[in-house]
């Protein structure tokens, strides 16, 4: 079996139904994982048939991650029903105000869905995987890991706060088994980043720093994550996988 191969794993995504993480849902799928996407939407009509003609099973968990107790029972119903072996946190939210007049809900919001929630379900999928002595968990992290972004304070603090979270975690779990990395995209054409795809100016200026010469895609994501879920990563922990096109080289 290729080192690369999913066969025979579950993984669950939590926002794996659009954007980044449709993109590493089909990548997923297409190395042999089943998926339990968790998220508020549904997978659509091309997910859902991607994954009938690769022969894996793809099923959906509704949940609304700035609840924790929404969080907490919908992970509870994906445990009782199959055994996880990957878990993906890749769904995020940001608001933008300048950081002097950033109201606290909204602070408080994007910690909850971009960390707290993060550091639950870690906790949830985690312990059985510690218990397996087994399990591969990858999350989301963000250029605004390493840089400081503007008029997104939460979002930064947030993403910081990921990949020390995932170091944390490496440093307790990867003797028990469980790998635990995460992967920071660059600047990626999905619906987050509409409003700098459609200014001609600043995307020009955000295109003319990246040395792959394009904007990154969510199947650029999907292999990323493909790799820290397998075998052939069985020895990479607590890292933070910049999939950026060279942005952080410049």
């Amino acid at each position: 079996m290729s080192p690369f191969s999913l066969e025979g794993s579950t993984a669950v995504v939590t926002g794996g139904a659009r954007g980044l993480g449709e993109g590493v849902t089909r990548a997923l799928l297409a190395a042999g994982a089943d998926v339990v996407v968790m998220a508020r939407s549904a997978p659509g009509e091309a997910l859902t048939r991607h994954a009938a003609d690769l022969g894996r099973e793809l099923r959906f968990e509704p949940v609304d991650l700035g609840d924790i107790a929404s969080v907490e029972s919908a992970a509870e119903r994906v445990l009782a029903a199959s055994e996880v072996h990957v878990l993906v946190n890749n769904a995020g939210t940001q608001d933008r105000h300048p950081a002097v007049d950033f109201p606290l809900d909204a602070w408080d919001a994007v910690l909850q869905v971009n960390l707290r929630s993060v550091f639950r379900l870690c906790q949830l999928f985690g312990r059985p995987m510690l218990d397996r002595g087994a399990g591969k968990i990858v999350n989301v992290a963000s250029l605004l890991s390493f840089q400081g972004g503007i008029t997104v304070p939460a979002y930064a603090a947030s993403k910081g706060a990921v990949a020390q979270l995932t170091k944390a975690l490496c440093n307790e779990w990867a003797g028990r088994g469980v790998n635990v990395n995460a992967v920071a995209p660059g600047y990626m054409a999905t619906d987050m980043n509409t409003a700098l795809l459609a200014d001609p100016v600043r995307s020009e200026q955000i295109s003319a720093r990246i040395p792959a010469g394009r904007w990154g895609s969510p199947e650029d994501l999907g292999g990323a994550v493909v790799f820290l879920a397998s075998p052939a990563a069985a020895y990479v922990h607590g890292q933070v996988l910049a999939v950026d096109g060279g942005w952080l080289a410049r």
